[in-house]
């Protein structure tokens, strides 16, 4: 679904309601973000400027972790969301963003990538 034409909500001094003078470029196409959950992984494709295609992850269940200490990169299991600066609601939520913090199989990480955009969850192991 895409985002309605801004500034377009509020009605004007004398009360009567705004109207778009034009509808939306291709190039100005906004949708809505793309909110990562804990489930079984399923790729979406967005479209970008110049008519390409990204894919980004609508849900995801595993992740590549990083393990600084081995040097070793392991796809585990994501077990739950437990920490995401982005938005509180987001941990209660268990949406996961760059920068949230998730539980693994071999221990807590912290994503690096993003998942909406990248298609993938990159994460580094916790010590």
């Amino acid at each position: 679904m895409v985002k309605a034409v801004e500034n377009l909500r509020k009605k004007k001094l004398t009360g009567g309601k705004r109207r778009p003078n034009r509808s939306r470029r291709a190039f100005e196409a906004d949708n809505y973000a793309f909110e990562t959950a804990l489930a079984p992984a399923v790729r979406a494709p967005k479209r970008m400027r110049g008519g390409k295609l990204s894919f980004g992850l609508r849900s995801a269940n595993e992740a590549n972790v990083f393990d600084a200490s081995t040097g070793k990169t392991v796809k585990t299991k994501i077990v739950r969301v437990t920490k995401n600066p982005a938005n509180r609601e987001y941990e209660r939520r268990g949406v996961i963003t760059r920068g949230a913090t998730i539980e693994t199989d071999i221990g807590a990480a912290k994503v690096t990538s993003r998942p909406s955009d990248d298609g993938v969850v990159n994460a580094v192991l916790i010590k």
